[in-house]
């Protein structure tokens, strides 16, 4: 009995091999067919490239023109399975006349494959804002990182060469720009003189450019200073035994290295007029005189009147 089994199942499977393959052939390629024939729908993302006016041109495009757009088609399913963006390409729009006020993005302007629909692009179209192009010039602004030398200071604000930049872009950003910031100024360990460096301008927000890419700023290091005033100090007058002064007292402030005014005395601030007349009577207009070693000196007031 079981021979008998085992007998009839080998028969099954051998019994017209051939026709029995060639049928399962059939099949495959029938479901296939019928499988790759369904029709299906597919997005791909395209890049989008726009060709703007050139630089010289009198108009700035200040619309965001989107990177990619979403392109949904429809078609056999075997041939959407075989679909690249890289095959299609990126979608062109000629922008070059600055005058192009709304875009839109039709089918024909993409090459698809026969056979293929384009039922959705998204965005379908987009709308362009323009504006007259403009060139002003905005000062360099150079900041300060670091810190000198102990005793030693930056001596006023950085200068750079040149002083200003043109700024050129839509006129609504050209408008508002107040300056052109350069890279700091490193002014760490530095002792007294002064310094240029060659300093790169910082790229400009939005579609704004400036015509030249770096600065040449300089820096000028002295010795830290400190102030100190002395009040109400009498004007000691030479050359004449009789003269006078009005106001006989007059105010110093001292600008001096902080050791110079830590050690200075007030015994020691002695401002002198010298009167050069060797008449008996007359009267002059003549500058005090005050010098302090390592200091700067100012007088209130600078002159005084002398009569003798």
């Amino acid at each position: 009995m079981a021979l008998d089994l085992a007998y009839r199942l080998r028969a099954l499977t051998t019994e017209n091999l051939n026709l029995k393959l060639l049928s399962l052939a059939f099949a495959l390629v029938l479901y296939g067919w019928v499988h790759g024939s369904q029709e299906a729908q597919r997005s791909v993302l395209l890049g989008v490239v726009a060709l703007t006016p050139p630089e010289n041109s009198n108009h700035e495009l200040v619309t965001a023109i989107p990177a990619q757009i979403r392109v949904t088609v429809r078609g056999a399913k075997s041939t959407l399975d075989d679909l690249h963006a890289d095959d299609i390409g990126s979608v062109q729009i000629d922008l070059r006349s600055g005058n192009t006020t709304r875009v839109t993005f039709e089918p024909s302007m993409i090459p698809i494959p026969p056979g293929l629909k384009i039922e959705q692009i998204d965005p379908p179209a987009v709308d362009l804002t323009w504006e007259d192009r403009i060139q002003r010039d905005v000062p360099v602004e150079v900041g300060i990182v670091g810190t000198p030398a102990s005793g030693f200071v930056v001596k006023g604000t950085p200068t750079s060469e040149p002083a200003t930049v043109r700024a050129r872009g839509p006129k609504s950003e050209v408008m508002v720009v107040q300056r052109a910031r350069a890279d700091a100024f490193d002014v760490t360990g530095l002792t007294a003189g002064k310094y240029t460096r060659q300093l790169a301008i910082e790229r400009p927000a939005g579609r704004l450019a400036y015509d030249v890419p770096s600065v040449a700023a300089t820096v000028e290091i002295g010795r830290e200073e400190v102030e100190r005033p002395f009040t109400r100090v009498p004007v000691a007058l030479l050359g004449h035994a009789g003269a006078k002064a009005q106001p006989p007292e007059v105010d110093v402030r001292l600008s001096c290295p902080p050791e110079v005014v830590r050690a200075l005395r007030p015994e020691q601030i002695v401002p002198r007029v010298q009167v050069a007349s060797s008449a008996d009577h007359g009267s002059d207009v003549i500058s005090v005189q005050l010098s302090v070693d390592q200091c700067e000196v100012h007088l209130t007031p600078p002159a005084v009147i002398v009569r003798w």
